[in-house]
């Protein structure tokens, strides 16, 4: 589905914010979750500081091309980015939730410390920072 132009910048606009204000960035595809569940999760994330926001990948490279080091991931499938200030949180969280999900959410990739992560490196951040 078409979005307006006016709309497209508002996404931008958010997904800048995401950039300058966030330590790390997790990829998530997400496919097939039903709405309770998802509204569910992203009150829950909002909860524990975590940001998640759902936006065209194309927009998505637009707002991150250049700002970080190394290649972007292959995205595919429907992508939204779980976010916060916390480093750890997003993938520890986004992590948690794909064991809960797994049929419906997966880490596509990420970022962490300035750098694009693929989703195994993403995978290992979350796991070996687990208390």
């Amino acid at each position: 589905m078409a979005i307006t132009k006016e709309k497209k910048q508002t996404i931008l606009a958010k997904l800048t914010e995401v950039k300058d204000s966030s330590e790390s960035i997790v990829f998530v595809k997400f496919n097939g979750m039903p709405v309770k569940d998802s509204t569910l999760m992203r009150a829950q994330l909002r909860a524990e500081g975590v940001g998640y926001f759902v936006a065209k990948k194309t927009l998505m490279k637009r707002a991150f091309d250049g700002a970080y080091e190394g290649t972007m991931p292959q995205l595919d499938g429907e992508i939204a980015v779980a976010y916060s200030a916390d480093a750890i949180a997003p993938a520890q969280k986004i992590k948690e939730y794909t064991t809960k999900y797994k049929n419906n959410l997966a880490i596509a990739g990420g970022i962490f410390q300035g750098v694009y992560k693929d989703a195994d490196e993403m995978t290992e951040i979350a796991l070996s920072f687990a208390f």
